[in-house]
């Protein structure tokens, strides 16, 4: 089976995590199982920057390489793609993005009829690849080769859609009667999201329950009537880690490798994060750590409610350590804490793989209360490193996390309140008091398997069950 990977967001070579692993680590296993593997990205200047070992091979086309022989075609356009950032800047997004986007998907079709026209399927990801469908519906539809290739879209945060005015409709080369509400009209605006989800053969998301979840009005994103139409052709399939970086074991980056559940080693971890983060060490309080994008959907406001309520401050004895870059507001919030609180609350607005790698090592347990998570990859990881997490029961991490009250592998709270959240940490603290009871749970953390390997067998099946139905028709 031969397999394409269209998305913009990733640089498979990079070890962040994130989409870095859908177009990295996920071809790569599914190379393992026998299949042929092509890569579509963008030629943007983070990723000239890393210097890779790249080939011309067309106008505005570099080729690179990625495991035995994954092909990686980079497109080339210094006007859309030479930017510091990859949609936007400090101002915001770019306002030519669609057509930024757009060129990128003419131009991978462009490229499969060129050098791969015996494509199986083409695998978009994301509002920036989803016009690849609509494309090859409106445009190549005469084409014999590619009318033949089966399309899958995955719909990675469902509230990031590519919505834009209706006058840049013009710039899509595509029919007008697409600009309806049963094509690609939304509200009187053009959604490049909504193409991928009516124009493709099969849905994605990236669990289970967030595939349910955006068929709602809570989660849909005014898109809920489109999916609920799609039902039957809407599968989720969890991501998966990289357990090769996110071992720790072999981590190069924690102050003391240690199987998941070595609590002696835990503990020299523990230290080593509160000294990074200049937190006394009180030796029988536990830390909670976060590592995320500062942003709404993360949880920040209900956790700077429980702050606010001075319901964790004066009752709830523990450390918390906050890592990540987003919204100044929040910002600005946690700063204040970590001043007010400076025994309690330890804060770093950066990106650092280092610091990340060592609150996953170091902390007791991980926060993620967001208010919605299509996947979650940081529940994963805790675990990974027999650190307990504290999550919210939504998308992802409903699918993933179980609560120890029904033995399962973390702290599940159900009410998104000041009074649901505060209750987990108690009931955290509580289990962390138990010495015996708790490193029980981080044994059994430490010991679950949730490596792009699993994900790949299971896109493996649906990419076999498409082929077989095109060979039916």
């Amino acid at each position: 089976m031969k397999i394409a990977f269209c998305s913009s967001e990733a640089v498979p070579f990079s070890k962040t995590g994130g989409l870095a692993d859908v177009c990295g680590t996920l071809p790569l296993s599914l190379e393992k199982l026998g299949h042929e593997m092509i890569i579509f990205l963008p030629y943007y200047q983070c990723v000239r920057e890393l210097g890779l070992d790249v080939v011309r091979i067309h106008d505005e086309v570099l080729l690179a390489r990625l495991g035995n022989d994954i092909k990686v075609y980079l497109i080339e356009n210094k006007k859309y793609f030479d930017r510091s950032g990859l949609y936007g800047d400090d101002n915001g997004d770019y306002p030519d993005n669609l057509e930024r986007f757009s060129f990128f998907c003419l131009k991978v079709l462009e490229l499969i009829k060129r050098f791969h026209p015996d494509l199986d399927i083409v695998h978009c990801h994301d509002w920036q690849a989803a016009l690849i469908p609509a494309y090859l519906a409106f445009k190549f539809y005469i084409d014999e080769d590619l009318k033949k290739m089966m399309t899958i879209f995955t719909i990675h945060n469902l509230a990031y859609q590519g919505v834009f005015p209706v006058k840049e409709f013009a710039k899509l080369d595509l029919p007008r009667s697409v600009l309806t509400p049963e094509g690609i009209e939304f509200y009187g605006k053009v959604n490049l999201l909504k193409a991928g989800i009516i124009y493709s053969r099969m849905v994605t998301t990236v669990s289970e329950n967030y595939a349910k979840e955006i068929q709602t009005a809570v989660f849909g994103c005014g898109l809920e009537g489109v999916l609920k139409n799609r039902k039957e052709g809407i599968v989720g399939i969890l991501n998966g880690i990289d357990q090769s970086i996110w071992n720790p074991r072999t981590d190069s980056l924690i102050a003391q490798n240690y199987d998941g559940y070595d609590p002696s080693a835990k503990q020299l971890n523990k230290k080593n994060l509160r000294a990074t983060f200049n937190l006394p060490d009180e030796q029988d309080m536990p830390i909670f750590g976060f590592v995320a994008r500062l942003s709404h959907q993360k949880g920040l406001d209900l956790i700077l409610e429980s702050l606010a309520s001075g319901e964790i401050t004066k009752n709830i004895k523990c450390q918390f350590v906050f890592l990540g870059l987003g919204d100044k507001t929040y910002v600005k919030e946690l700063k204040k804490w970590a001043s007010q609180c400076p025994r309690q609350v330890g804060v770093s607005f950066e990106f650092s793989e280092k610091t990340a790698h060592q609150i996953y090592a170091g902390s007791d347990f991980f926060l993620m209360p967001s208010v919605f998570e299509p996947c979650g990859l940081s529940q994963m990881i805790s675990l990974r490193y027999g650190t307990i997490p504290v999550v919210h029961a939504v998308g992802g991490l409903k699918d993933t996390i179980q609560d120890v009250k029904t033995d399962g592998n973390g702290i599940v709270f159900e009410e998104h309140s000041v009074r649901g959240f505060t209750s987990a940490l108690r009931r955290a603290i509580k289990i962390y008091q138990q010495k015996e009871l708790f490193q029980q749970l981080v044994k059994k953390a430490a010991g679950h398997d949730f490596s792009w390997e699993r994900s790949a067998q299971k896109y493996e099946q649906l990419y076999a069950s498409l082929t077989l139905r095109q060979k039916r028709t």
